[in-house]
């Protein structure tokens, strides 16, 4: 079986030169000169420094389009109209699927065409070449973003081409996110990426590594979103990687969130080595929007408020036209302003909460439980206890795709809107634990005058896209204090 171990200088060679033989482009990758031309850009473009030296949420948007002049001008604008500090790259959903031949083809018929045929940048396509001229034609840092299981030959070429962070990890970019892929699978994959990221950061080049943090994106106890954070970090950490940004997405009820973005990095520093530089990122609401921009708009500027009290390194924006898809540029670039409104005016001032630190601790106390889980599965390892663990159910993953979660937990929300755990299945957490959620989600329950079941869940993951955060029955009752 697999384990937490680093990958040797000649094991990862060899790996590079045989995934370099999988689309033309990989010939091209030379890690000298690579590391040259990252010595060559000036520090408003290297990613790690720029956040870890913010003193406010930097914001970052989704963007990607197939063809480079098209992405060149949308980051541009981004940057110049929406005020982002940090930029991304979306990859496409075939480079996501290894299928580069189809990319290939949906490139050429975007440049034929000039419309976009493509759901994001094909950056193995458009290779080394194509990835600096976009590094070298935008104003500021730029990210990978993807989803991708077996991300090897995508980070050796935007590594080489001058991207600085990348997006993902073996977990996170599985359990969410495909059935065909076997944890173990991942998480060997994952640790040359994270490897050639340690290389580069070796050679005075830190690559910031960003685990995706909102998962499923629907009611993840955020317990459980952190410990998937807290073990790609580790399993990060042990192939040289130094720069960590731990990721969560919103799930609405502002105590809750701002509870575990503090949670989120009090864990960092505790379970991950002194020498990694431990920064965190919100993402704004990753569920359905409400298909009415003026509501949409209130969505975002909830996550902006709930930013700016926890005060998380970097915030991820979402525009008012989510619910139809691919937003425009102006509409990215106005759901940007908006989370900045909200959080420059909410940062002037001091905003005291009741009920925080009860909820961060108890967001430990869980995260603590699925921790010990996984070391002692692995006897210590992090690779195999995360597999044993998955197998086990003693960790798990709600509404997940993947063959290697359980799927047996399910949320929901309680009489607050925080989300609480229904069922459990076999997730390692104590009956004192258990008896907490069953106790808040019982109160619900007598609130709106029905029993637990299916239904609650079902009417939270719609609730939000319906104008509201709790699913209560026809939309109504009042909480019973």
């Amino acid at each position: 079986m697999i384990r937490d171990e680093r990958i040797q200088s000649e094991q990862l060679r060899r790996i590079d030169e045989e995934l370099r033989t999988e689309w033309p482009t990989g010939q091209k990758v030379d890690f000298e000169e690579a590391v040259r031309y990252h010595e060559s850009l000036p520090a408003h473009k290297r990613f790690a420094d720029v956040l870890e030296g913010a003193d406010q949420p930097l914001l970052q948007p989704r963007a990607g389009v197939p063809r480079l002049e098209d992405q060149i001008e949308l980051l541009q604008y981004l940057h110049t109209e929406g005020e982002a500090d940090l930029l991304p790259t979306t990859i496409d959903s075939y480079t996501r699927d290894n299928e580069y031949a189809k990319a290939q083809e949906g490139l050429e018929n975007a440049r034929e065409s000039g419309t976009d045929t493509l759901n994001g940048f094909p950056a193995v396509n458009h290779g080394i070449d194509g990835c600096r001229a976009l590094i070298d034609s935008v104003d500021a840092p730029i990210e990978v973003r993807h989803g991708t299981p077996d991300a090897r030959l995508l980070a050796a070429i935007t590594f080489a081409g001058g991207f600085q962070s990348f997006e993902g990890g073996p977990i996170s970019y599985n359990i969410p996110y495909t059935k065909r892929h076997d944890l173990a699978t991942t998480i060997e994959h994952w640790q040359f990426v994270d490897r050639l990221a340690g290389a580069y950061t070796e050679r005075g080049v830190r690559i910031n590594r960003e685990p995706f943090g909102p998962l499923t994106g629907t009611l993840v106890p955020p317990s459980i979103a952190i410990t998937v954070m807290l073990l790609e970090g580790l399993l990060a950490a042990t192939q040289g990687v130094r720069s960590l940004t731990l990721g969560y997405g919103q799930v609405g009820n502002v105590v809750q969130d701002v509870a575990a973005l503090r949670a989120l990095r009090s864990l960092g520093e505790e379970y991950l080595p002194d020498a990694v530089c431990v920064t965190t990122v919100f993402h704004e609401w990753m569920g359905g929007f409400p298909p009415d921009e003026a509501r949409a708009n209130g969505v975002i500027s909830l996550g902006g408020m709930t930013a700016a009290i926890a005060r998380p390194d970097k915030v991820i924006t979402k525009s008012p036209q989510e619910f139809q898809g691919v937003p425009t540029k102006e509409a990215n670039a106005a759901g940007l302003r908006t989370t900045r409104q909200v959080i420059d005016m909410a940062l002037e001032q001091q905003i005291d909460i009741d009920g925080i630190e009860d909820e961060q601790a108890l967001i430990e106390r869980e995260t603590h439980a699925l921790m010990d889980t996984v070391f002692d599965h692995g006897d210590g390892d992090v690779a195999r206890g995360t597999i044993r663990a998955f197998d086990a159910g003693t960790l798990d993953v709600p509404f997940a795709p993947s063959d290697s979660a359980s799927g047996a937990v399910l949320p929901a929300r309680d009489d607050d809107g925080r989300v609480r755990i229904l069922e459990f299945g076999d997730l390692a957490m104590g009956e004192d634990i258990r008896e907490i959620h069953a106790a808040r989600l019982a109160r619900r329950a007598e609130t709106e005058g029905r029993k637990q079941s299916f239904r609650m869940v079902a009417d939270d993951v719609d609730a939000i896209s319906d104008g509201r955060l709790i699913g209560r029955p026809n939309g109504g009752g009042n909480r019973a204090d």
